[in-house]
């Protein structure tokens, strides 16, 4: 446990119930407002369905958990990518109460210790174009590798691949 009691755990498809409740509670927080309520209740249906959940951790995405005693507060997922070295963070979300806590910022590095532990060198992600959180991947030592669209079914995710090396 760090100073601001918050812990970690791996998560299971057992915890794919409270992962959903996490995601009722931020995604049209972050999104709505950026994509609009069509595209946020597209996606949300397209990556967190419990099979879409269940899909995502059998093909090798892990999950961490973050917790404050019992309180589930928000949660990682993160895989291997196809270049040697590099992680693709997919998800990270914090509840909107505790943003701005350090929640973030302890989830984050708990995800780069892992990634290191697992041979990681350098840790990958997207970010929505207009998404205020890039500021945050900022801070934490990401930089804007270049940008990319991608087309999700009607909609397109018009975002910036981060990037951080990260130390051994």
């Amino acid at each position: 446990m760090n100073m601001l009691g918050f812990t970690t755990k791996t998560a299971t498809t057992h915890d794919i119930p409270s992962i959903i409740e996490v995601q009722k509670q931020t995604w049209w927080v972050t999104y709505e407002s950026i994509i609009g309520k069509e595209q946020c209740d597209y996606m949300f249906g397209q990556q967190y369905s419990v099979e879409s959940l269940e899909r995502q951790m059998v093909e090798g995405h892990h999950f961490e958990i973050l917790m404050r005693g019992s309180e589930i507060c928000g949660f990682a997922s993160f895989s291997r990518s196809d270049l040697k070295g590099v992680f693709k963070l997919h998800k990270i979300y914090i509840l909107p109460r505790l943003q701005g806590t350090g929640a973030g910022r302890y989830l984050l590095e708990t995800v780069e210790k892992i990634v290191r532990q697992k041979g990681g060198s350098e840790l990958r992600l997207n970010v929505n174009r207009n998404n205020p959180a890039r500021g945050f991947y900022e801070k934490m030592g990401m930089c804007v590798l270049h940008e990319v669209d991608i087309p999700i079914g009607d909609y397109w995710m018009n975002d910036y691949v981060m990037g951080k090396k990260l130390d051994q």
